[in-house]
C-alpha cells in the first residue's frame, strides 16, 4: 500500500462502494416500501368489499369472499370471537384472533328484510317504524399489520388491514382481509441479488480502471524521479528532467524541477568560483606575507615592517568580508532593531579621518530617516561606498540622505570616470574590478560592492549605480521605513 497506484486505487474502490451500498439500500427500501403500499391498498379494498356487504345486512353465508389465497378474510366481533373466516384457511397470525372456525353468534346473520305491505297501507309512519336500519363502513384509515395464512395446506405471509364495520343489527365487526407479500419479497430478491452479483463485478472494474490510469498518470513522474536519481549519482546538474507534453500538474512539477536544477546549477557555479576566486585572492598576501617574514628571518635588517602589516591588514579585510558573504549566503537575517541612517551617516563620515578626499555630507536637520535593520550591516554597506568613492573620485566625494517614496535614500556620489553603462550591473559580481591595470593593494579584492548589494537585499532594499551630476558614479541605496 506504499504505491500511490494502490492507494488511489483502493480509494476509489471503497468510495464507488460505500456509494454503491448505500444507493442499493435506498432502492431497496423504496421498492420494498412501494409494494408494501400496493398490497396495503389491496388489503383495504378487499376488507372494505366484505364490511360493505355485512353492514347491508347481508347473512355470513352469503358474503361473496375473493380468492382465499389472494385475499384470507377473517370477521371478528366485539369481543374477538372469529364469526366468519375464508372456506380454506386452515391458520392466520397478525389479526385480532388467531382461530379460524365461526362461532355461533346472536347475529349470525342479518336481520331479514322486512315483507312487502300487502294492506296498501301508505302510512309512512307505520313502515318507518317497521323497516330495520341500515349499518355502516367506518371511514377511518384502516390498521395494518403482517401475518402468515396457511391456505389449503400452503402458508405464505400476507399484509392484513383491519376495517370497522357496523351491520343493521348494530354488532360492530372488524373485518380483516389480506394481501399476499410473496411479490414483493421475490421483487426485493431478485433486486438484492442482482445487486449482489453486480457489486463485486463492478468494483473490480473500477480498481482495474483506476490502477490503469493511475498508472498512466504517474508515468511521467516515473521518469522525473529516474533523472533526478541520475542527476544525483553523477552530480551533473546540466542535466533536466523530461517534460511532459500536457498542461497538467505534473508537467508544472517537471518545469518546477528543471528551475529548481537551473537555480542550483547557478548557485553551485557561483560557490566554485568563489571559492576559486578566494583561493586566489588570499595567496597573494599570504605569499607576500611570508615572503617578507622569510627576508627578515635571514636579513633583520630588510624586514618591511609596514608591508608586513599592510598584508596582515588585508588580510583581516578579506577575511572579514569573505564571513560576511558566507553568513548572507546562509540566509541570515538582518536584526529587527531600528536604525536611523541621518545618524549613521555622520557617525561614519566622522571615523574617516584618514581619506584623501573630505566627504561632502548632506543630511537636513530635523529629519526622520528611521530603517529596520542590523546598525552593524548598514554602516558596512555606507563604509563601502565612501571607500569605493574614495578610490575613483578626482576631487570631490559626497553623500546625501533623503526621503523617497516609502523608503530613505542614501546617495553616494564621486566625481570620477564613472561607470560604463554596460558594466553597471557586473560591479556588483563579487572579485570583479573593471581597472585591470590597478593594483590589488590600490583597488582592493572588488568584495565590496558584492557585499553592499547582498545587505541591500537582505534588508528589503535596492543598490544602484547612476551617472552623478559632477560627472562620475552615484550609488543610491533605497531602504523602506518600518511598517
Amino acid at each position: 500500500m506504499r504505491s500511490v497506484r494502490a492507494r488511489a486505487a483502493l480509494g476509489a474502490t471503497l468510495v464507488v462502494a460505500v456509494a454503491l451500498i448505500g444507493a442499493g439500500l435506498a432502492v431497496l427500501l423504496v421498492l420494498r416500501a412501494n409494494l408494501i403500499d400496493q398490497a396495503d391498498l389491496q388489503a383495504e379494498v378487499a376488507a372494505r368489499e366484505v364490511a360493505g356487504a355485512l353492514a347491508t345486512g347481508t347473512p355470513y353465508a352469503d358474503v361473496e369472499l375473493d380468492d382465499d389465497e389472494d385475499h384470507p378474510v377473517q370477521v371478528t366481533d366485539e369481543e374477538d370471537r372469529v364469526v366468519l373466516v375464508s372456506k380454506d384457511l386452515r391458520a392466520v397470525t397478525g389479526t385480532g384472533a388467531t382461530g379460524v372456525t365461526p362461532v355461533p353468534s346472536a347475529s349470525a346473520g342479518a336481520t331479514p328484510a322486512p315483507d312487502d305491505d300487502d294492506d296498501g297501507d301508505d302510512d309512512d309512519q307505520d313502515d318507518d317504524r317497521s323497516r330495520p336500519g341500515r349499518g355502516e363502513v367506518s371511514s377511518d384509515d384502516p390498521d395494518f399489520s403482517d401475518g402468515t395464512a396457511t391456505v389449503d395446506r400452503t402458508t405464505a405471509d400476507y399484509r392484513f388491514a383491519a376495517v370497522e364495520a357496523t351491520t343493521p343489527d348494530g354488532v360492530t365487526l372488524t373485518v380483516y382481509a389480506g394481501a399476499p407479500l410473496a411479490a414483493e419479497q421475490e421483487a426485493v430478491n431478485t433486486v438484492r441479488g442482482a445487486m449482489l452479483t453486480g457489486l463485486p463485478v463492478l468494483l473490480v472494474v473500477v480498481a482495474g480502471v483506476t490502477w490503469l490510469v493511475t498508472r498512466r498518470a504517474l508515468r511521467p513522474v516515473e521518469g522525473i524521479r529516474q533523472e533526478m536519481a541520475a542527476i544525483t549519482a553523477s552530480e551533473d546538474l546540466a542535466r533536466r528532467v523530461p517534460e511532459p507534453d500536457s498542461r497538467d500538474e505534473i508537467a508544472a512539477l517537471a518545469r518546477t524541477t528543471n528551475e529548481t536544477l537551473t537555480v542550483l546549477e547557478a548557485s553551485v557555479e557561483r560557490q566554485r568560483r568563489f571559492v576559486a576566486d578566494a583561493s586566489h585572492e588570499l595567496r597573494s598576501p599570504i605569499a607576500s606575507l611570508r615572503t617578507q617574514l622569510e627576508v627578515a628571518e635571514a636579513h633583520p635588517e630588510l624586514l618591511d615592517l609596514p608591508g608586513a602589516v599592510a598584508d596582515t591588514v588585508r588580510l583581516q579585510v578579506l577575511a572579514a568580508d569573505l564571513l560576511l558573504l558566507a553568513r548572507l549566503d546562509a540566509g541570515e537575517k538582518p536584526g529587527g532593531g531600528t536604525v536611523e541612517l541621518g545618524a549613521l551617516v555622520r557617525e561614519e563620515v566622522s571615523q574617516r579621518t584618514g581619506d584623501r578626499i573630505a566627504v561632502a555630507v548632506e543630511v537636513p536637520e530635523g529629519g526622520a530617516f528611521e530603517v529596520n535593520g542590523s546598525r552593524g550591516q548598514l554602516s558596512r554597506v555606507i563604509g563601502n561606498l565612501l571607500d569605493n568613492a574614495q578610490r575613483h573620485a578626482e576631487g570631490s566625494v559626497a553623500v546625501s540622505v533623503a526621503a523617497d517614496g516609502r523608503g530613505v535614500r542614501v546617495e553616494v556620489r564621486d566625481d570620477g570616470a564613472g561607470v560604463p553603462e554596460e558594466e553597471r550591473e557586473r560591479i556588483f559580481e563579487r572579485f570583479v574590478r573593471l581597472d585591470d591595470a590597478r593594483s590589488r593593494d590600490d583597488g582592493g579584492a572588488g568584495l565590496g560592492l558584492a557585499i553592499a548589494r547582498d545587505v541591500a537585499a537582505r534588508h528589503g532594499g535596492t543598490l544602484t549605480v547612476h551617472r552623478a551630476d559632477e560627472g562620475g558614479a552615484a550609488f543610491r541605496l533605497w531602504l523602506p521605513r518600518p511598517a
